[in-house]
């Protein structure tokens, strides 16, 4: 080689053409903006992180506590505006959206979207999904699911610096307005148990507290907790589930501290008995020592064959907790999101939200698939199996009674069983009190008229039925003929993705964090798992792999479906002098309806975390 010529240039690399932000549309209009119309010239100048999400869905409610610290700490350049865009019939009902932003305490403009008219304009495809806009109007990431909050703080400390330096960040007061607020015993409360006393215990979810009210089941007897969000001896954070252990004392599932905790109701004394108050992730632990395992999003409890089960939302599992042993661990469920049954260990949840335990059956609420469920002995032994009464799957829901295989549920929350060996069903996003009877397998309504009931308890002849968006208990005569109602069914209005028939080439696309680099310490640190519903759609290219891209076939007989791709990626900090370098886990499943068509695409594209440089 020849020292003196000079080095060639490497050519630069090619530079990706900026993607200015579409419009902010919707037509249920603004929240928590004090009644002014934004629109992103009124944001320029702002970082602004558009949060795709929708109130049924748990992910969407963990990134709204991740950006909880994010949002105070850079509330003078950063604006995070929330894009309701709703999957169930009823969550594009405005009142209900007015309703989500209270009970959840979201602190930020939203925009109301019930036609996902800004959805389909940002492409997005998944709840939840966080897209950054920077102070000069153009997209500078996508992040789909949860756990990307600290790439998202690293970004937003990156671009303060970078349009600080250029003169186009504008600091200030942002947009959001607080609402008034409205004074009620209890607000938006989820789960109800009836005391030996008489009197019930609720979990007043919204205000953090359990308020026990006498047996007219409105006069306040006390109230537990001090009502603000925490984590101590006089705080909880969002209870919900309740259930009376055989001890006396009362088990309580701290849904957003991801525990349990037990509450002697003579001294009013609360304490931890399971969780740590983080958040579980994939790779954590799934048994030991109750207080030593990470839960996630633990929604209701119930005794049942010497345990308490857990219905954990947040991976879509059944746990149990051994108070005498003082562990936990997983009963059921793999942590893919959807409806399938079988031997405990390989069902398919969708956030069950509600249990109930009679004799051998306990049964689950299945809420993201409207179904109704139920675990029982398998028989052989100490095992369990996983089946389905009433519900098909994660995109079919309505009001529709008679025959279990065709009936409808939307959204349903809490379970009740009745003396007669039947089940009530809170049907909270159709406002009614449904009933499935197992012996002539015919579904039925008792009751309309309820405003989102998430939980009834039997007294008497009678069912008080926790109205959580009315904020109260509605006592109910059990009748003895149900109410007609005129059947309905929906799918989900977010449009199917057209692709081509034959070969279907899938991308997750995954950029680590600025700073950081897969974790390829310990081997791969991507995994994809994709199936599809139904089963027959998919020829070839099922399965998990290591790969985030994959070439599936499809069935030329089957011309629509559903593609379910679960992925994930670990990304660790890229400093080579850090011996224990900070690491995390970003993960998402996806539910794409598909249809395939002549004009379809060859190519589908999830986004994880990053842009996709191919569109």
């Amino acid at each position: 080689m020849n020292d003196s010529a000079p080095a060639p240039t490497p050519a630069p690399a090619p530079r990706r053409a900026r993607l200015r932000a579409p419009e902010l549309i919707g037509k249920g209009g603004w929240l928590n903006t004090g009644g002014k119309e934004l629109t992103l010239s009124d944001l320029r100048g702002r970082i602004t992180i558009l949060d795709f999400w929708t109130f049924c869905c748990i992910n969407c409610l963990h990134v709204l506590d991740e950006l909880r610290e994010l949002e105070e700490k850079h509330r003078d350049t950063v604006v995070i505006i929330g894009v309701h865009s709703p999957k169930f019939v009823h969550e594009a009902e405005h009142a209900a959206v007015v309703d989500a932003v209270e009970r959840y305490e979201v602190h930020h403009p939203v925009l109301d979207d019930p036609e996902l008219a800004t959805w389909k304009q940002y492409a997005v495809r998944a709840w939840p999904t966080l897209v950054v806009i920077d102070p000069e109007g153009y997209i500078v990431a996508q992040h789909a699911g949860e756990g990307h909050a600290h790439a998202i703080a690293r970004l937003v400390e990156e671009l303060e610096a970078e349009h600080e330096a250029k003169g186009t960040l504008r600091r200030g007061d942002g947009p959001y307005v607080a609402p008034e607020p409205v004074a009620t015993d209890l607000r938006f409360p989820g789960k109800a148990l009836l005391l030996p006393s008489g009197n019930f215990l609720v979990s007043d979810s919204t205000r953090h507290q359990l308020v026990e009210l006498a047996a007219d089941g409105e006069s306040v007897v006390r109230r537990i907790g001090s009502g603000e969000r925490g984590f101590g001896a006089d705080a909880f954070s969002e209870p919900q589930g309740l259930a009376l252990l055989p001890d006396g004392r009362v088990v309580v599932a701290d849904t957003v501290n991801h525990a349990l905790r037990v509450l002697d109701l003579e001294s009013g004394a609360v304490e931890t008995v399971a969780g740590t108050g983080r958040q579980w992730w994939q790779g954590s632990p799934t048994s030991g020592p109750a207080l030593d395992v990470d839960l996630s999003s633990p929604w209701d409890v119930a005794w049942w064959r010497g345990r308490v089960w857990i219905a954990m939302a947040g991976v879509h599992q059944l746990w149990t907790w051994d108070p005498e042993a003082g562990t936990v661990e997983v009963a059921a469920g793999t942590t893919n999101e959807g409806l399938h049954d079988g031997p405990a260990a390989e069902a398919w949840f969708a956030q069950p939200s509600g249990l109930a335990a009679a004799g051998d059956r306990l049964w689950i609420a299945d809420s993201e698939t409207s179904a109704l469920r139920y675990v029982e002995p398998d028989g052989e032994g100490d095992g369990y199996v996983v089946k389905s009464a009433v519900g098909t799957g994660l995109f079919d829901f309505g009001h529709r009674d008679g025959d279990a295989a065709q009936a409808l549920l939307q959204h349903p929350l809490g379970v009740t069983a009745l003396p007669d060996g039947s089940v009530a069903v809170c049907d909270t996003y159709n406002h009614a009190l449904r009933r499935y009877d197992p012996t002539t397998g015919q579904v039925s309504t008792l009751a309309t008229d309820l405003r989102e009931p998430s939980d009834a308890v039997l007294v008497g002849d009678d069912i008080v039925v926790v109205e959580s968006a009315r904020h109260r208990l509605t006592r109910l005569r059990l009748p003895e003929e149900a109410v007609r109602v005129d059947a309905v069914a929906h799918r989900t209005q977010r449009a199917a993705t057209e692709v081509a028939p034959g070969t279907l080439r899938l991308d997750v696309v995954f950029q680590a964090p600025s700073g950081q680099k897969l974790d390829t310490r310990y081997g791969p640190s991507t995994r994809l798992l994709v199936s599809s519903t139904p089963p027959e759609l998919l020829a070839a290219g099922d399965g998990a792999g290591t790969d985030l891209f994959r070439e599936i076939a499809l069935n030329p007989d089957v011309t629509e479906g559903v593609l379910h791709v679960s992925a994930m990626a670990a990304s660790c900090d890229d400093d080579p002098d850090n011996e224990y370098p900070a690491c995390h886990v970003h993960q998402q499943d996806w539910g794409v309806p598909v249809t395939v068509s002549a004009e379809g695409t060859a190519r589908l594209a999830l986004v994880l975390a990053g842009m996709d440089d191919r569109e």
